[in-house]
């Protein structure tokens, strides 16, 4: 890199996560939000970061973008194995992981988690209404052994995180730098299409 990287010990890796089967199967990362795919969203926010990896088990509606590509190392564990092959693959000390389906992430939002980083501390997320939001949130990639070995029990996120010093962090510290959380929104169903002004990709409007 030139120098002007942002984090440049750390990997942004993108889940491309399920099939998007209540938005009737489309690949969410090509839903769009004025006029751009959130794939190319976050490929421009991983500008701020040494490198971009993208985990998907169906690579084939994300080829044009030309981010370096991966799938799960262990198969049918949902979000924790993606961040599993994630830590697999990332050549830095630390993976920010997020959601493809999340168009609203900027660099000040992740700064706030990349800065509660410390020594002590494996990894970084934020906590609302009792619920940790692992999908957007700071793993050191040596913790990749150990959370495979955690895969053999089918945990949930929070199963997995709590095996580690988990750093939680509430919502004000992001409300600071982003009043209305749209950092953590994700586009699970129409009505998030609606809320936020997404498109579905244009053969899913065509039918």
């Amino acid at each position: 890199m030139d120098g002007s990287t942002t984090f440049p010990d750390v990997t942004l890796a993108i889940l491309a996560g399920g099939q998007g089967t209540r938005l009737g199967g489309v690949a969410k990362g090509l839903l769009s939000v004025e006029g751009l795919t959130t794939l190319e969203r976050l490929r421009a926010f991983g500008s701020h970061f040494e490198d971009v990896l993208l985990v998907a088990n169906v690579p084939e509606p994300y080829e044009r973008f030309g981010l370096r590509t991966v799938a799960d190392a262990v198969k049918g564990k949902g979000a924790p194995g993606g961040v599993h092959a994630a830590l697999s693959a990332a050549h830095t000390a630390w993976v920010f992981v997020v959601a493809c389906d999340m168009p609203f992430v900027t660099e000040a939002a992740a700064r706030v988690v990349l800065d509660a980083r410390a020594g002590d501390v494996d990894a970084v997320c934020f906590e609302r209404d009792g619920r940790w939001e692992p999908l957007f949130a700071a793993y050191r990639a040596e913790l990749v052994t150990q959370w495979g070995e955690a895969l053999t029990e089918d945990p949930s996120m929070k199963r997995v995180l709590m095996r580690f010093r988990t750093r939680t962090l509430t919502v004000d510290a992001l409300r600071a730098v982003d009043p209305e959380l749209r950092a953590l929104a994700n586009v699970n169903t129409p009505e998030d299409l609606a809320r936020y002004g997404v498109a579905l990709p244009e053969r899913c409007v065509d039918g």
